[in-house]
């Protein structure tokens, strides 16, 4: 198995075209399949926080409680020892994201590039094709899935602890590496909406009867400077041809 990197960024915005990190946290495992301690298994937590070219956004400060106070001391990412191991690590280990698209963006803005990775966001979506999960953000798996994890959301840390507890649950429903970073590289298709004033009909449905709005949702993704969601805007653009 190939070394995996579970990791997470805190960023001074959602917008990774221009934002960029504050935080960085990752664990590297030979075996994350192994509880700490088994097997002679070597973990490496690291985590830091960086002094960003740009200010951290308020928004961001009221979801990360990361404040330019606190990191007007810190190294820049660009500069750090950290950026360099992660360049080594990359290059033949396997990164894992919740909702990877956006730590990778936020990656490759520092010049690192990412030739694989899994998707634990995609992943989850794979395995529930009906949606029977109302939410597929990761706190609230953790909950939904009641994964004990030690510490607390919204800090870099405490998600790195949930994204392994996710992936070993996610990995005893579809125990297949290679398979998931394939789900990963492609977009998902939806059936239904877990949004909006058509929450949970059927997509089909909906380009049939009000295909006006779904037009609308997608010029108005498309038209976003945020982090919008790649999979919405394919599936959109599927049930539109």
């Amino acid at each position: 198995m190939s070394e995996l990197i579970f990791l997470d960024t805190e960023a001074t915005g959602n917008e990774p075209s221009k934002d960029r990190l504050c935080q960085v946290c990752y664990k590297t495992s030979p075996n994350p399949l192994l509880e700490l301690g088994e097997g002679g298994d070597v973990v490496q937590m690291r985590s830091s926080y960086f002094k960003p070219p740009i200010p951290i956004s308020v928004k961001a400060m009221s979801i990360t409680h990361i404040t330019n106070k606190m990191v007007e001391n810190a190294e820049a990412f660009s500069q750090s020892e950290m950026k360099r191991e992660l360049e080594s690590l990359l290059k033949n280990g396997v990164l894992v994201a919740h909702n990877a698209l956006f730590d990778i963006a936020m990656l490759k803005a520092e010049g690192l590039e990412v030739p694989r990775f899994i998707d634990t966001l995609r992943v989850t979506r794979y395995l529930d094709p009906d949606n029977k999960i109302p939410e597929h953000n990761i706190q609230y798996l953790r909950y939904f899935l009641e994964l004990e994890v030690p510490g607390t959301a919204h800090d870099a840390k405490g998600d790195v602890n949930v994204l392994e507890a996710l992936f070993k649950r996610l990995y005893t429903k579809l125990p297949d590496i290679e398979k998931m970073i394939e789900i990963s590289s492609r977009p998902t298709l939806f059936k239904n909406f877990i949004f909006g004033k058509y929450k949970g009909k059927p997509i089909a449905e909906v380009q049939k009867t009000d295909r006006r709005y779904m037009e609308w949702l997608l010029n108005t993704m498309l038209a976003s400077e945020q982090d919008t969601d790649e999979d919405w805007i394919y599936t959109l653009k599927t049930y539109l041809r």
